[in-house]
């Protein structure tokens, strides 16, 4: 076996850790919000001076920071979605979802740019830098807006009662803020709370006719090579009453099909692993991913684990197993799903050793 032989395995850990990032981040920008929005009323007690609240809005929005940019490439590194780092700075331009991913990166360098003006806060001066800060109010709708409009955990009832709370946090704190506005701004209470009624409506509509409906995903802009075969851990939520529940003969009957993609080798303990992240196309669609564990011997590796798991366009759970036997760049599998259903699987490849793309054929049998 070839030491570049491989591609990734979902779902990894990359994965989950920017499911989780995305959604501690919505928080951590609530609560930076918030703290905002509250410390202008300019109160104070002795248990909480004023430093102490500035010093703690800080900090928090600080951190958002952090885990944003663990957000980010943690999702690049998942290797799931065509997503790279420049995307992760430059809005609107990546091939997956781009408005919805856009919105993400438009909210990561709005904070970026407080972050930065507030290190030169003294030379920018003191009106030049409360115009660039007030962006943080900005970056919190809009990163509501990417995380509804592409979040793989949208229609999970705990992340949508998470962006409720996060919602309501922010209502409740803007609403104190328009109950201190001093008599000479008493203009701004009409607009201020006419547009924190709206705003709220607008994204409850939005995500009732958008992320909650069936076919969003193609609808958001995700690339017709991922529709076929959704990311393992998203599709295993995937419920029976679904649509995708309704075919699940695609694996019932002897099929072929062509794969395509590319291929990842990175050291371990005593051996290396080898990642295979393949589409699927032809008589199933869907996503094929390969983790092989081993100790080089030879000019290859000496297989001492390995893991399988096919996504397939209509079933509505992943299947996984194990590799069988393994010979050169041609391996057979045995792999099943959550309602019992298995299938024989061989797969035979041709590695580019030069560019690490992978093409070649998958055949399946059930067993």
């Amino acid at each position: 076996m070839s030491p570049a032989f491989g591609a990734t395995l979902g779902p990894s850990a990359y994965w989950y850790l920017a499911r989780g990032t995305g959604a501690v981040a919505l928080v951590l920008l609530t609560a930076s919000v918030v703290i905002g929005i509250l410390g202008s009323v300019r109160f104070s007690a002795p248990r909480w001076p004023r430093f102490a609240i500035d010093s703690v809005h800080r900090d928090v929005s600080l951190l958002v920071l952090v885990v944003l940019v663990i957000h980010i490439v943690t999702s690049v590194l998942d290797g799931f979605a065509p997503i790279t780092l420049l995307d992760g700075v430059i809005p609107f331009v990546s091939a997956y979802r781009p408005l919805w991913l856009g919105l993400g990166t438009l909210a990561f360098d709005l904070l970026l740019a407080i972050a930065v003006t507030s290190l030169v806060r003294r030379r920018l001066g003191y009106r030049a830098w409360r115009a660039v800060h007030w962006l943080a109010y900005g970056s919190w709708p809009v990163a509501v807006l990417h995380g509804l409009g592409t979040g793989s955990d949208v229609k999970q009832w705990w992340m949508l009662a998470l962006t409720v709370v996060c919602i309501v946090a922010v209502l409740v704190a803007v609403w104190t803020r328009i109950a201190s506005v001093s008599s000479d701004h008493a203009g701004l209470r009409a607009p201020a709370t006419a547009l924190a009624v709206i705003t709220p409506i607008g994204l409850m509509i939005f995500t009732l006719v958008g992320p909650l409906q069936h076919g969003w995903a193609k609808k958001a802009g995700t690339p017709a090579s991922l529709l076929g075969g959704a990311h393992p851990s998203a599709a295993s939520s995937t419920g029976p009453g679904s649509a995708s529940a309704a075919a699940p003969s695609a694996i019932t009957r002897a099929f072929t099909a062509s794969l395509g993609g590319n291929v990842h080798q990175s050291p371990a303990p005593n051996g290396a692993v080898v990642d295979l992240s393949l589409n699927v196309s032809g008589q199933i669609r869907g996503r094929l991913r390969v983790r092989i564990a081993g100790r080089p011997i030879g000019g290859g590796l000496s297989m001492t684990g390995s893991q399988v798991d096919l996504a397939v366009a209509g079933v509505p759970s992943v299947l996984q197993g194990s590799i069988d036997s393994l010979r050169g760049t041609a391996f057979s599998a045995r792999v099943t799903d959550t309602q019992g259903t298995a299938v024989e699987l061989r797969a035979d490849l041709q590695i580019n050793d030069q560019t690490n793309a992978v093409t070649g054929t998958l055949s399946g049998t059930p067993a």
